[in-house]
């Protein structure tokens, strides 16, 4: 027996436990929800459902329907949250069998990125239009027999006034919610112009990225779909933890309420004692420590910057280092992604593509990206950020050392038959840890330029376009996989540490004592 039918099991006991001692305060709604939660329960942990395999039979009907395939992933997209159901059905897995069979050449991976992308978007604005015109009236008509009171509707309207679009976006990553959470938008009287563009960005990402997953890992798609399933679950859980802290961060920042549920636990016969003589004096000695990582969390003095840079510098020189002593020893290695990623290039070379690419690659050279911060470095002296200034020319004359030393230091050749003109060994990509430094301008475009949407655009962007630098230099072969990865890691690594440094400072000038 699995861990998971364990904890159902478990979970239902505790559950009819909890019936049989308040079956008399229970009202019947609530008692019928219990049981038939519990029930389910029951028969998820007993095992009966183990030989129903839904996702066997959707393989094997794909595997019929040959061509037909696109109907089949383009309407299990569509239901998804169109009609619901990815409450019964593993939509996800539908449109990784889909990269899968594209993989094998049955059917064309670009036809169904568009196919998918169109049909996932057309089904959240159907359950969005269903919520707006269904949802509100049933809620109003039914929801107080289940304590959803307008009270409640009201709270609900106010949460997708504020935090709609990150919900919907969020949503669509999270099994659970993504079925209904359109449907629910919709509902609460959210606008569609404020739904649709955070609809457009997450079906963007979910439905082509499920497909380039398969197409690219289908020759290993049973271990596919099982680290998909983990990610989507983890996901799932570091969201539900997050939303758990951020509730009783609120809820407890009041200090009645505090004392409230304080009494509340001390009150109980078990967890009483042990909250009085262990809890309690182990709050007290952790407090201090857990403050002080709060503020490294908040916008602010050494606060949340501070530690992204911190993170963005750990991860970043971490992929690079690891990358260099791997290949050190043996520069002729290929990684399986080194391997995988220059076949799907072959497989998707486009003459014309590879024209416009030949152009495109040249945004992360050294010329081109020195330009850039050129003019950023005259930008910040108009505006008297000496810090920033100092910041970006050592990150970017640091980066074009680091690049050239490892260069020569690993020696790695060239992926043969390639379509751009180059220069010096393979490892690590310069232009694409070059294109970095369009991220690290954008980060200090943020503390100078003035509106959220407008530093958001730029952002995004910058980081578009060193996504994009990358991958034209292995659609172009000049470049393997792990040449890209620890150029980005590199130049991260290294603007990441200059923004360090130059947060320290920044933060010494502000609380350094006024002379007299």
């Amino acid at each position: 027996m699995t861990p998971g039918r364990i904890v159902a099991l478990v979970i239902a006991v505790l559950l009819l436990a909890v019936v049989l001692v308040r079956r008399k305060r229970l009202a019947g709604e609530r008692l019928v929800v219990a049981l038939v939660v519990a029930a389910g329960l029951a028969v998820y942990g007993s095992g009966v459902l183990a030989h129903v395999d839904i996702q066997k039979g959707i393989e094997d009907l794909a595997k019929a329907l040959g061509k037909w395939t696109y109907a089949l992933v383009g309407f299990m997209a569509f239901a998804e949250t169109g009609a619901f159901v990815g409450l019964v059905a593993p939509g996800e897995f539908t449109v990784l069998l889909g990269g899968v069979i594209a993989g094998q050449g049955t059917i064309n991976i670009f036809v169904l990125i568009a196919l998918v992308w169109a049909c996932t978007l057309s089904g959240d604005s159907l359950s969005f239009f269903l919520g707006r015109r269904l949802g509100r009236r049933f809620l109003e008509k039914h929801g107080p027999k289940v304590r959803i009171t307008p009270e409640r509707l009201a709270q609900v309207d106010e949460h997708f006034k504020k935090r709609g679009g990150a919900t919907v976006l969020v949503g669509r990553f999270l099994g659970f919610v993504r079925p209904i959470a359109p449907f629910v938008a919709g509902a609460s009287g959210m606008q569609y112009r404020n739904f649709i563009p955070y609809s457009i960005l997450g079906t963007g990402i979910w439905g082509p990225g499920l497909c380039v997953i398969g197409y690219v890992f289908w020759r290993s798609f049973d271990q596919v779909t099982k680290i998909a399933g983990r990610a989507t679950l983890i996901f799932s859980l570091v969201v539900a933890v997050g939303v758990a802290i951020w509730w009783a961060r609120k809820k407890l920042r009041d200090p009645e309420e505090r004392a409230r549920v304080s009494a509340w636990i001390e009150r109980q016969p078990v967890v009483g004692p042990l909250w009085r003589r262990f809890v309690k004096p182990a709050v007290a000695i952790a407090a201090p420590r857990l403050r002080f990582l709060g503020e490294r969390l908040t916008p602010g003095a050494l606060g949340l910057e501070f530690t992204t840079a911190l993170a963005v510098t750990a991860v970043g020189l971490y992929v690079f280092v690891a990358y260099t002593v791997t290949l050190a020893g043996n520069p002729l290695m290929l990684t399986p992604a080194d391997s995988s990623l220059l076949r799907l290039a072959d497989r998707t070379r486009i003459s014309g593509l590879v024209d416009v690419m030949k152009v495109y690659t040249n945004v992360g050279s050294s010329p081109v990206v020195g330009l850039f911060v050129a003019v950023s470095v005259v930008a910040l002296a108009m505006r008297r950020r000496p810090v920033e200034l100092v910041a970006l020319v050592v990150g970017f004359i640091a980066l074009l050392i680091a690049v050239t030393a490892t260069k020569a230091g690993v020696d790695r050749p060239r992926p043969p038959h390639k379509l751009v003109h180059t220069i010096g060994a393979s490892f690590p990509s310069g232009h694409a840890a070059y294109s970095t430094a369009y991220v690290a301008m954008a980060v200090i475009a943020w503390r100078v330029i003035p509106g959220f949407t407008r530093r958001l655009i730029v952002l995004l962007g910058t980081i578009l376009v060193c996504a994009s630098v990358g991958a034209s230099r292995m659609y172009l072969r000049a470049h393997y996989w792990s040449d890209v990865a620890a150029g980005w890691g590199l130049g991260f690594g290294i603007f990441g540490l200059c923004a360090v440094v130059a947060l320290i400072v920044l933060y010494m000038r502000q609380t350094a004592p006024a002379r007299t």
